[in-house]
């Protein structure tokens, strides 16, 4: 699903990354750990196409993302990469159903399927009730679950995830994980998380350490 060969990333004179090299299979769950500096982030934000990288070679899905020009890459990226983060970044004047529904107008699918797949999702997590409900009409874990629904509308390739479950209580947290391993179980969905905590980490089929730039593992 995922090949990254020899990836190099500097901001400035920095080096962040230092010849990152992985690959993740169709399905799998990968977790990135590793102390707050490692590059963790740059990785995750380079695999989704948020950032350029200098030198080495990413290919999703057989696809080489550094081929794509800006245009493309904004349409593969929307068509192929679900993001979730830790603060959600839901848009507060739109109800929870309207927000799921913005990715998959942005690719062009017809309005009834988009509306059709956003119900689904939202019913599936459990939110068919909070529909209309503004994000801040909504708890924590029910906007992580947004989001998630939100992530998943164009039925993407792979979801990238920097700290998803970092801003919620332990019981939200634990919903959350829950919630990883059914949508690989049920969509098999690939997943690649950043996180700091252990429990989410060890939940993954694999965990990769991150030191000074590099996996170590």
């Amino acid at each position: 699903m995922i090949l990254a060969e020899n990836i190099h990333k500097s901001f400035g004179t920095l080096e962040v990354l230092k010849g990152i090299s992985l690959s993740i299979k169709p399905a799998e769950i990968v977790s990135i750990v590793g102390a707050s500096g490692a590059g963790k982030t740059t990785l995750l934000q380079i695999i989704g196409t948020l950032l350029p990288f200098e030198t080495g070679s990413i290919a999703i899905n057989s696809i080489e993302i550094s081929s794509l020009k800006e245009k493309q890459l904004a349409r593969f990226r929307n068509r192929n990469i679900g993001f979730v983060f830790q603060f959600h970044h839901l848009l507060p004047e739109f109800s929870a159903f309207e927000n799921v529904c913005i990715p998959g107008f942005i690719s062009g699918t017809s309005r009834s399927k988009v509306e059709e797949r956003a119900k689904e999702l939202l019913t599936f997590l459990r939110l068919d009730h909070r529909l209309e409900h503004k994000p801040n009409e909504l708890s924590g874990g029910e906007q992580q679950r947004v989001a998630v629904a939100r992530a998943l509308i164009n039925n993407p390739s792979v979801i990238l995830a920097d700290e998803p479950s970092g801003n919620l209580d332990s019981r939200n947290k634990e919903e959350l994980h829950e919630l990883f391993l059914t949508l690989r179980e049920k969509m098999q969905q690939t997943i690649v998380l950043v996180t700091h905590d252990p429990h989410l980490a060890d939940m993954a089929d694999r965990k990769l350490t991150m030191q000074d730039g590099m996996i170590l593992d």
